[in-house]
């Protein structure tokens, strides 16, 4: 793939330019619309990709959960020792007396990892949660 820029160029309604640039204005001085344009671009080509059946992701699923819930660390923990290839690190928080939030870091095939962190997130005890997936950027 050849990083030599191409120029093109895009017809939209001046409605919806004045929204994007008012997008552009929110994503800070070095941003330009060829910038933001390319951020999109490749937004929705990692979401293309995570959603491809055997690609290789990378996630984050946040979890907050109460940590007296009934042996619900020892579940976790659990989980994630039966997935230690998958479940790469993991970092705890404790945001007050009783409740955590825990950041899990994983890598793997998008099903797997889709499949881990359901069942993280139907355990018993987990308040709420949400995985974000990534590319390994190997392709962009």
């Amino acid at each position: 793939m050849s990083n030599d820029l191409v120029r093109f160029s895009v017809a939209m309604p001046e409605d919806l330019l004045i929204e994007f640039d008012q997008l552009v204005a929110r994503r800070g001085l070095a941003k330009n619309r060829s910038e933001v344009v390319r951020d999109l671009v490749r937004d929705a080509l990692v979401e293309e990709e995570c959603a491809t059946p055997g690609s290789l992701v990378m996630g984050t699923l946040t979890i907050i959960y109460d940590h007296h819930s009934n042996d619900l660390q020892e579940k976790l923990h659990t989980i994630q020792h039966d997935y230690f290839d998958t479940i790469i690190s993991t970092m705890h928080v404790h945001v007050d007396e009783h409740m955590c939030l825990e950041v899990i870091v994983m890598r793997g095939e998008t099903g797997l990892v889709q499949s881990v962190a359901n069942l993280i997130l139907g355990t018993k005890g987990v308040k709420n949660g949400k995985l974000v997936l990534t590319t390994t950027g190997r392709h962009l």
